[in-house]
């Protein structure tokens, strides 16, 4: 649904400036990068001659990861090479201090926040193809189950061959790199389901110009070249937990395990809507079964994100935490694969260098550790609200002149006098008035609120 409006001052200005997000960088911090970006790599790994290529967004500029996968006679190997800030980024200067106080890139329709300043995350720091880039780079040797057997992790030099898209991943073959990237995917995503790990397909609401100065809203498609790449990122981040957790030294990205309550919850939501729940699955096993295609198992996806409440960071230098896994991913795991965009990535990857290198951790790093969680905490508050907002405002804006139209929904959260929907064309959720809405239902809903300037929708059925 686009909006027809042809306004021109349709931005989202407001929003930056209602959550205070930075317009730029200090011009201290701006000499810093500057100054940074010509630092020599130094002595480390001379690895140009892997076939590394990276798969983003289409037309995305701070490229974090690229990747080279090898079957060899006893499964696998794996090259994940990320992105060195760890070069550029002086510990405790000005450019330090101030991507500490920013925590993430936070990304809106009309342009981006960025956590670096570009002439490094889109420049000096990023992996484009055809550049020689410093890196740090994971390589892993797995069985042909998926499983790692050896993992080491140095600091490199790089060259990405070619940057491609998920769409392009998707059609066919596009490099000899990726041509083992759906086995060795769908390898690592069964060993998700055996640990447990949860994977909620809701649909994702994704902001899109129309090309005439407008916006519109799309459902974005699920393309399984994702969840496949994401399964490489995952199997870092799991090492790199575990690098820490042997070390006693670290930051994991941490989620408690569900209540038993909430698995009560979702059995009988499950009984409720007539799917059946098989003997001994888990909840992961029969979220992975569902079709997300059907408004129940929408349903039970929503009340399934119960299972994935109170994700945090926790930063330890001594003894354990009583928390060390992310029930999501059913495992150990910490952030070290996107720090051109998250700030917590580029401290948990130099604990891991120093401590696979025998080194002791830096002081400055120590000093850094305790009070991660609480910036990563904010930041991730702050990026939560901004996206919600966004996509509030798009939706306010292409229904702002639909006021009393009809239009089917999905019911995905069921109280005594409402519930929350979902409706496909346009793709909004939104806040619907009524007694007794059936959860994982069809109903036909009437639009009674579409207000831009308090980015408000709402239903009545």
């Amino acid at each position: 649904m686009v909006i027809r409006t042809g306004a021109t001052d349709l931005d989202f200005t407001g929003i930056r400036t209602g959550f205070g997000l930075p317009t730029g960088f200090p011009e201290a911090v701006r000499d810093e990068a500057e100054q940074a970006r010509h630092t020599a790599p130094g002595p480390r790994h001379d690895a140009t001659d892997l076939e590394l290529v990276t798969i983003d967004p289409p037309g995305s500029r701070d490229l974090d990861q690229a990747v080279c996968l090898e079957r060899t006679p006893s499964g696998f190997r794996v090259h994940y090479a990320i992105a060195d800030l760890g070069l550029f980024v002086r510990p405790e200067g000005a450019l330090d201090q101030e991507v500490r106080r920013r925590g993430q890139t936070h990304y809106l329709p009309d342009g981006n926040v960025p956590l670096h300043p570009e002439v490094l995350s889109e420049g000096a720091a990023s992996l484009l193809p055809g550049r020689t880039r410093p890196a740090v780079l994971w390589t892993f040797d797995c069985d042909t189950d998926g499983e790692p057997r050896s993992t080491v992790v140095r600091r490199a030099i790089v060259r990405s061959r070619e940057q491609f898209d998920y769409a392009q991943v998707a059609r066919g073959p596009v490099h000899p790199s990726l041509a083992a990237l759906e086995a060795f995917g769908r390898l690592r995503r069964e060993r998700a389901l055996e640990r447990g790990a949860v994977e909620l397909q809701l649909p994702e609401q994704e902001i899109a110009p129309n090309g005439a100065g407008d916006w519109k809203l799309v459902v974005r498609p699920r393309v399984e070249v994702e969840a496949w790449n994401a399964e490489i990122s995952l199997l870092t981040g799991m090492a790199a937990a575990r690098i820490m957790l042997d070390a006693r030294i670290g930051v994991l990205r941490t989620l408690p395990d569900a209540e038993p309550t909430a698995v009560e919850t979702l059995k009988r939501d499950a009984a409720a809507l007539r799917i059946p729940w098989p003997d001994g699955a888990s909840p992961a096993r029969f979220l992975a079964g569902l079709d997300p295609a059907r408004p129940e198992s929408l349903a039970l996806f929503t009340d399934a994100t119960r299972l994935l409440r109170g994700a945090g960071y926790t930063a330890f230098d001594g003894d354990l935490p009583p928390v060390t896994t992310h029930a999501g991913v059913a495992a150990p795991y910490a952030h070290v694969t996107a720090p051109l965009r998250r700030l917590v990535d580029r401290f948990a990857t130099e604990v891991c260098l120093a401590v696979t290198a025998g080194e002791e951790v830096p002081a400055w790093l120590r000093r850094a550790l305790p009070l991660l969680p609480g910036l990563m905490g904010a930041s991730d508050s702050v990026a939560a609200k901004v996206d919600r907002a966004c996509v509030d405002q798009v939706e306010a804006w292409v229904l702002a002149d639909r006021i009393g139209q009809e239009f089917d929904a999905v019911v995905l959260r069921a109280e005594k006098n409402g519930a929350d929907v979902f409706v496909a064309d346009p793709p909004v959720v939104g806040r619907c008035v009524g007694r007794d809405l059936p959860e994982g239902g069809r109903v036909r809903v009437r639009l009674t609120v579409a207000d831009p300037v308090r980015r408000k929708i709402g239903f009545e059925a």
